[in-house]
């Protein structure tokens, strides 16, 4: 099990020092962009390992929210655009400081299908999944081996998009690409066809549900796939399928029952599976991993350790629990993206509760506690662009924030609430939400104003502050001194362990011995002794 903690633990608090982004996503919208509600993107490139280039077309469906005559996509320039067409008419555009100025002779209302056709070479991943591009890899073999990661830069790294995390295609994206014979691509979505032509082979990927662009990416490799059924928590039979390096076959197999275990948790705290018309998947990639909606990159190449006596690979289970917290729940800002990092790690713990017990749980929950670093918080507010929001703290504090929400609403409403929230239409698929959006429903729920609560830990750098003041020999007064509320807190005193409401006036109770508040590390807090 220590190995375990210590892995991961160790991948969520150097991922911040491991990003070094120069091409930042989201941040203020754009009012030509905020104009336009995009419903699909159809990707068809022909890609060139040798080159390391691509060449091909991007079809994006919008629908205009007001009449305009100019329209804005993100795509880097070290792309050349060669043509640009909106409703099957040739238009005038620019290309610069990657965005793509698309002029009109009138204005344009409604729905509108535009077409870029361009070509160039991609940027290359500097140090992938973290700072993102295409990695032109081998296998051990010589096969290429090519992956695509682009959460923090955004989908413009390849192809022309509405680069925000505001909005979703809703109608799903298509991925129709080209390689080299001998070649396989891994995509979202179902598989629809694969066609050989001379020297090349065509595969075309979709996915009709609502996808964040990030996820619009595919991998390549000689790749086998190695099948598994599953029935999901609610019936439904869906394959889990695995693209694993022909020279990895042979573990495959092994693999998929450790994923297994892994989707049967997640499945029991958040939910069935959330593509469950479409596939569970992971394909495997020349870097660590990344969240990629129905295929997860894979890459911590089949390292184990024992968890509840079983092997269990950290890596499969956290980037899986992003189907849930990121790709079916997804922040509509940047600022935000402690909903999806932070529960999907706090999912994490919970196999650890699962497996090993209650006191282990606590222990990783108290190593998170530690290590919060508290520079800035992990809520900087709104139109934040995607480097400002990315730090350590939205995974580690993130999560230590939902324990300390399970301590204070309860076990018996905080895992079905959790659930609820999750599985609810209001705040999935289509519908993006907020930090505002997870505390309403939590205060509603519990009908408890959480609202000092998710401000004092996601708003601010500060702990809770709790003063325990010596009245006499036996006596002691304990308040808050930094909470406008009343919180339950866990105090040992002669008389043992006791949970007790405590708000800022205070309560006054009898121990022979020094109280101790919060012995189990519910809370991030400071305690001051008088």
């Amino acid at each position: 099990m220590r190995s375990i903690i210590c892995t991961s633990f160790a991948f969520i608090f150097t991922i911040y020092n491991l990003a070094a982004q120069s091409i930042l996503s989201g941040g203020v919208l754009k009012p030509e962009q905020a104009n336009m509600d995009v419903r699909h993107y159809s990707v068809a490139l022909t890609v060139d390992p040798r080159e390391q280039s691509i060449d091909g077309n991007t079809t994006i469906n919008v629908v205009l929210k007001q009449p305009t005559s100019v329209l804005l996509f993100d795509l880097l320039n070290s792309f050349k655009v060669s043509k640009v067409w909106v409703n099957n008419k040739e238009a005038a555009f620019t290309h610069e400081k990657d965005l793509i100025n698309v002029t009109l002779p009138a204005a344009l209302s409604g729905a509108a299908i535009v077409k870029v056709q361009y070509a160039g070479k991609p940027r290359v991943a500097v140090r992938p999944p973290w700072d993102g591009g295409f990695q032109w890899a081998k296998d051990s073999t010589g096969n290429d081996w090519i992956a695509i990661s682009c959460q923090m830069e955004g989908a413009k790294i390849y192809f022309p998009c509405k680069d925000h995390p505001s909005d979703e295609p809703n109608e799903g994206a298509d991925l129709i690409i080209t390689v080299p014979k001998g070649l396989v691509v891994a995509g979202p979505g179902l598989l629809q066809k694969v066609s050989h032509k001379k020297s090349q082979s065509t595969y075309h990927w979709k996915t009709n549900y609502t996808i964040n662009n990030y996820s619009i990416v595919f991998n390549i490799g000689k790749y086998k796939v190695v099948t598994r059924p599953y029935t999901t928590v609610n019936g439904n039979k869906v394959p889990i399928e695995f693209y694993v390096l022909e020279e990895h076959v042979e573990k495959a197999a092994h693999h998929l029952e450790v994923f297994e275990r892994s989707i049967r948790m997640q499945e029991k705290y958040f939910g069935e599976y959330p593509w469950v018309k479409e596939k569970i998947a992971i394909a495997e990639t020349p870097h660590l991993g990344m969240e990629h909606q129905s295929m997860n990159a894979y890459g911590n190449k089949f390292k184990y350790a024992k968890v509840g006596g079983e092997d269990f690979d950290w890596l499969v289970h956290h980037e899986f629990g992003h189907e849930w917290w990121g790709n079916k729940v997804t922040g509509k800002d940047w600022g935000d993206m402690w909903v999806q990092e932070g529960i999907c790690s706090f999912g994490d713990v919970l196999f650890l509760r699962e497996t090993e017990g209650e006191a282990s749980y606590i222990k990783r929950m108290q190593e998170f506690g530690r290590h919060t670093q508290n520079q800035k918080p992990v809520v900087l507010g709104t139109n934040i662009n995607s480097d400002d929001a990315y730090h350590g703290d939205i995974y580690g504090k993130g999560a230590f924030f939902m324990h300390t929400l399970r301590y204070v609403t309860g076990d018996e409403f905080f895992f079905p609430a959790i659930k609820k929230f999750v599985t609810d239409a209001r705040y999935t698929y289509d519908n993006l939400v907020t930090t505002d959006d997870v505390e309403q429903f939590f205060s509603r729920e519990s009908g408890t104003n959480l609202k000092p609560l998710f401000d004092l830990y996601l708003r601010t750098t500060k702990k809770l502050e709790v003063q325990v003041t010596r009245i006499d020999d036996i006596n002691y007064n304990i308040k808050l001194l930094n909470y406008d509320g009343v919180l339950p807190l866990d105090i040992t005193t002669s008389r043992g362990t006791k949970r007790q409401m405590i708000g800022n006036k205070g309560d006054t109770l009898v121990s022979q011995s020094l109280p101790v508040v919060d012995e189990k590390g519910f809370y991030l807090k400071r305690v001051i002794y008088e």
